[in-house]
């Protein structure tokens, strides 16, 4: 029910606006303007859904080779004493841990192209163990919001765009998003566990907090040891490297059981068009209310607002510029990367504002995005607390990564 009242909000807080411009400031383009953005909206979500036809049908090809092949089902084995901790009401073995751990390998790669098509994958599965259909289960609710608040070991986009802006380090934003982002996983993962009665503090937790510590320090050692211009292209090599690794052991599995790898890949391809058709109205529909809201200037008066307060307060001010990257995050991951470039743009690739917007870029995924699309596809309808925890997760990343930005930039 959170996102219904979240979303009419966005009409009614943007028509009240609207109307204010129209009658009192003289804004006679206001009406046109909202209504050009709706239907802007409307297409870019259309081209994004069938977008993701292509690459939907090729990742859950694959991932029904590995589910065919028996690899699924041995992720699932490997990943069960963490996973059995934060799902435990999802039986041992069942298919959705692999493919929850296939999600998450790829977003924590930066590969967002192959985390959302293994990321529905694992929803479905998820809605087939689910008692209430049209309603979000624990594990489901779980599972999204540890993925809006997915731990993104390689920014390979965003440090991709800003070696293309001319920064003089690109990767110097690595390991404050590493720990933004690490921190909105952890606040997501124990928020949801609040929720649920989850008591998180078990030996297969404590173990995969300090393998993951173990990692980043080991990660961490190996960029500092690389060449400014040559960390962007080695980690989206890393990244492609491993993902491309798994689809070969997928079909070499494949291969070894004499199973039809093809037609196996062709039964699982078959449903990524159709996915990718159901997910249309609910992408359409967040994206028209964001665009409203945005259209009317709202955004703004929220980002001026909170410089006021601050100013106010005597406090410093320098990351307001950085700033709507961070609120547009959770709505839309386009949107902050376009701010995030016009902020890099306007102050600089290497100033403490286009450092910090990097980083807020790199943290969490977009939450509104994310919900829309993953309860979409498998019609869940009440979400419950998916959205509040989402958000909650958000705004802690977003909180450590402008301290971050202070600590380590200003």
């Amino acid at each position: 029910m959170a996102l219904n009242y979240v979303w009419l909000g966005f009409f009614l807080i943007a028509f009240v606006v609207a109307v204010f411009k129209s009658l009192f400031l003289q804004d006679t383009a206001i009406f046109g303007q909202i209504m050009t953005g709706m239907l802007s909206s409307a297409k870019t979500g259309a081209e994004i859904s069938l977008g993701l036809a292509g690459v939907m049908t090729l990742w859950l090809g694959i991932m029904r080779v590995g589910e065919v092949a028996g690899m699924i089902n041995r992720f699932s084995r490997l990943v069960n004493p963490f996973f059995s901790r934060l799902f435990p009401e999802v039986p041992k073995g069942h298919p959705a841990m692999g493919s929850m751990m296939m999600n998450f390998s790829a977003s924590m790669l930066g590969l967002d192209n192959a985390a959302t098509p293994m990321g529905l994958k694992a929803m479905k599965e998820l809605q087939e163990i689910n008692p209430k259909p049209e309603m979000a289960s624990n594990p489901q609710i779980m599972f999204l919001v540890l993925n809006t608040a997915g731990v993104v070991l390689i920014p390979t986009s965003v440090i991709a765009l800003r070696m293309a802006a001319g920064a003089a380090n690109p990767a110097d934003i690595f390991i404050p998003t590493l720990i933004s982002t690490f921190i909105a996983f952890i606040v997501g993962m124990f928020t949801v566990s609040a929720y649920q009665r989850i008591n998180l503090f078990k030996l297969p937790v404590l173990v995969f907090l300090g393998g993951f510590a173990a990692l980043v320090t080991a990660l961490y050692f190996w960029v500092k040891s690389l060449p400014a211009d040559q960390i962007g292209p080695k980690m989206a090599n890393l990244g492609g490297g491993i993902i491309f690794g798994i689809v070969i052991i997928f079909l070499t599995a494949g291969l070894i059981k004499k199973i039809n790898v093809y037609d196996a890949f062709i039964e699982g391809a078959k449903e990524g068009f159709q996915v990718s058709v159901r997910i249309i109205p609910y992408l359409v529909g967040i994206l028209v209310a964001i665009s409203v809201f945005r259209t009317t200037g709202c955004m703004d008066y929220i980002i001026n607002g909170i410089a006021a307060i601050f100013g106010w307060m005597g406090l410093n001010t320098d990351f307001v510029p950085a700033l709507p990257v961070a609120l547009m995050k959770p709505l839309s991951g386009g949107g902050a990367r376009g701010l995030m470039i016009e902020v890099m743009t306007k102050y600089g690739p290497d100033s403490f504002q286009g450092k910090l917007a990097s980083v807020i870029q790199g943290t969490t995924e977009t939450t509104f995005y994310v919900l829309a699309v993953y309860f979409g596809s498998v019609n869940i309808k009440n979400t419950r607390y998916a959205l509040t925890a989402g958000l909650i997760a958000d705004f802690f990343g977003m909180l450590t990564a402008v301290l971050l930005g202070y600590l380590f930039f200003h």
